[in-house]
């Protein structure tokens, strides 16, 4: 749900022990218990000899497969880690990590262990000891005269304070997420499966706002102003799974993310009456069960994953926890907070005055009263999170098995009446992320947070990932369309475009990183086409960099073929299922890109550099590559086609070798370390060896 993200964003802040460093290596005492200076665990190996300058361009490391030897290491497992630099341009190389077991740096000298193929570069390694604390690191490089610094944000002059690379042991994230493509489906929206349960015009009153059936296809906005949330078409459980074949197979996604399902007075059902009821017009419980089975297995193509929207930081008022407007036929058996000061759920919420004024979803919309999560053990945390019933585990254990939750202003959850962001926000996360995990190991924990998450996500101790609006949909949106996420005019240039994506990866591990959900647009933004001034090839160019970024690419359904709609309600139309077919041209392409992500890990897992950034023709070129692979991809956002000379060699590739387009199948010669190759205007090519 969207919220103040522009307050969010400027909320984000970063807390890596490791940006307590200063010149000289040394702590603040207060914050590194008492160390004053790095421990030496070696000394500097040698390699070339010295050079007047450092060849700052040639330096590279991440922590793609190819760079560190283990991502989500255990207590028990050292990590290697490589450092790539020019031939025989540098002296030293040290490994320098810090350790919040002792709070002190220490040194690892490197080793030069080989060259790649081309011989311009040489490769050094050093190994980081196996313990159970977490540690950041970076590279010292020397040439005799000079010394450079190396971290996740790239090269410094200086000894860098912050953007160290992670390891922290016994943190993983699911793979199926590292490795899938989402599809997130508002459900009224995306199929009719069953018009037997569709709401009907007048069917019940919800704040002062009748029902109204819409056909489909119609406008979304009510006849009444202000009443948008009681419009309905008839999308539900049922439909969704009669379209699977059309998820799973004609597109190749294989995540399924749909927005709340539980019974709730709105079309959005954001605002729940029953956490243990599906509503009414989207079906049953049992269908629920059903299109899950259908989703795990290999009915209407290879088996899928699915999560569901958890909107636990507030109720609805109609919730029979709070019992303050009742709609259809809904009964309570129970005295709500809202009924009585007495009621055993008068604590679950936090009155100022009872019973009318109350905190609730950013204090503004009295229909979603906020819970108040307490201290831990409490009764909402029980509910919620904590007990084998809770509403949590339920959906994660038998009979219903999902693979994870999405997080609904996740950072929003807190004790009485606070806004969230703060310690007990992130205790409630820690303990949200243990109860999950106890139901199913391997599910997923996604965050909706729409300013920088690193807070919640870099300890390995709460969510594996967020829906990313900081580090990917408001960034492409600036660079493509000129806008930010939400319509508002935000322009930036592709040098700014690169930078803005190179800090965003700085701040999370990497295993983050990889499950980072990547969406041109959501249920809470205008549509990508619509924000792009309705230029459909500005979509496709978008999603060309969609499913080759690093991040899990995530469809908000309608994206693949272009679906425009300004803010809510508008952005939440009904599906056009005349264009579910590969015969429409940005349909087509979407599973293009999908079978090309699912054919080579590089684009899943592999490490990601920059290899262009041209202001003047609007060309943005980077690398992802593995062992096995060297992907170079260019978009090119200008109106007019571009000769780009592309320069593979940085990912190695050797003069005299060929590369190959594989979305148009045209095959280059690499020649003096580059291709040079003509992108038509708002296009893109992925050249792979």
């Amino acid at each position: 749900m969207k919220g103040t993200q522009m307050i969010e964003r400027k909320m984000g802040w970063r807390h890596r022990a490791a940006t307590l460093a200063v010149a000289g290596l040394t702590c603040l005492l207060a914050a590194c218990g008492g160390a004053a200076a790095p421990v030496a665990t070696g000394s500097s190996a040698t390699a070339g000899s010295a050079t007047a300058t450092i060849n700052t361009a040639a330096l590279f490391s991440d922590q793609g497969s190819m760079y560190d030897s283990d991502t989500e290491p255990s207590a028990t497992d050292p990590v290697t880690v490589t450092l790539r630099t020019a031939h025989a341009n540098v002296t030293s190389a040290n490994l320098v990590y810090y350790d919040t077991a002792d709070g002190a740096f220490h040194y690892i000298a490197m080793q030069v262990t080989g060259q790649d193929p081309t011989g311009q570069f040489d490769y050094w390694q050093g190994t980081i000891p196996a313990s159970g604390s977490e540690k950041y690191y970076r590279f010292e490089i020397g040439n005799g005269s000079q010394t450079v610094w190396y971290n996740a944000q790239g090269v410094s002059m200086t000894e860098p304070v912050s953007g160290d690379f992670f390891v922290i042991p016994g943190f993983t994230t699911p793979d199926w997420m590292k490795n899938g493509v989402m599809y997130e489906i508002f459900v009224d929206r995306f199929f009719d499966g069953n018009p037997a349960n569709d709401v009907t015009s007048g069917q019940y009153t919800y704040a002062g706002c009748a029902t109204e059936q819409h056909a489909w296809g119609t406008s979304v906005y009510a006849t009444v102003p202000g009443c948008n949330a009681e419009v309905f078409f008839g999308g539900d459980l049922a439909g969704i799974d009669q379209k699977l074949s059309y998820i799973k197979q004609t597109l190749g996604a294989d995540i399924l993310y749909l927005t709340p399902i539980f019974e709730a007075p709105s079309n959005h059902k954001y605002d729940t009456t029953d956490y243990y009821e599906v509503d009414p017009a989207f079906g049953t419980n049992a269908e629920l069960e059903t299109l899950i089975q259908d989703v795990h297995s290999g009915a209407n193509g290879p088996p899928g994953y699915i999560i569901l929207d958890g909107v636990f930081n507030h109720t609805g008022d109609s919730n029979c926890w709070f019992g303050r407007e009742t709609y259809g036929t809904l009964k309570c058996s129970v005295v709500g907070a809202y009924q009585s000061q007495s009621s055993p759920y008068y604590s679950w919420y936090t009155f100022q005055n009872w019973p009318t004024q109350y905190s609730s979803f950013l204090n503004m919309v009295p229909t979603m009263p906020k819970l108040n999560y307490g201290a831990s053990g409490s009764p909402v945390r029980e509910q919620i999170y904590g007990s084998t019933n809770s509403v949590v585990q339920t959906y994660l254990r038998a009979p219903y098995g999902i693979d994870g939750w999405r997080l609904d202003s996740a950072q929003m959850l807190d004790a009485d009446g606070n806004g969230g962001s703060d310690a007990t926000n992130h205790q409630i996360m820690r303990e949200l992320r243990t109860a999950v995990l106890s139901a199913n190991p391997n599910a997923e924990i996604l965050g909706e947070f729409w300013g920088d998450p690193a807070p919640w996500l870099d300890g390995g101790h709460e969510w594996d990932g967020a829906m990313n609006y900081n580090g990917f949909t408001d960034p492409l949106s600036e660079w493509l369309c000129g806008v930010d996420e939400s319509g508002n005019t935000a322009a930036l240039d592709v040098a700014q475009f690169d930078a803005a994506l190179r800090n965003a990866r700085a701040d999370l591990p990497v295993n983050v990183q990889e499950t980072m959900t990547n969406e041109l647009g959501t249920h809470d933004t205008p549509r990508f086409t619509t924000r792009c001034g309705d230029d459909l090839a500005k979509t496709e160019l978008a999603m060309i960099f969609q499913f080759t970024y690093v991040g899990t690419p995530t469809i908000y359904y309608g994206d693949e073929y272009g679906m425009q709609g300004a803010n809510d309600p508008d952005d939440r139309r009904t599906f056009d299922w005349s264009k579910a077919t590969l015969s429409d041209p940005p349909v087509a392409l979407a599973h293009q890109l999908i079978t090309i992500r699912d054919t080579y890990p590089a684009l899943r897992t592999g490490s990601f550099m920059t290899l262009v950034t041209d202001d003047a023709d609007d060309v943005y070129a980077y690398g992802r590559f593995d062992a096995s692979n060297r992907i170079a991809v260019v978009l090119n956002a200008s109106a007019t086609a571009q000769n780009v000379s592309v320069p593979v060699g940085e990912l190695s590739m050797t003069n005299g070798s060929t590369v190959r387009d594989l979305l148009a199948g045209a095959v280059y010669t690499v020649e003096q370390g580059a291709v040079t190759v003509s992108v038509p205007a708002e296009s893109g090519v992925i050249l792979e060896q």
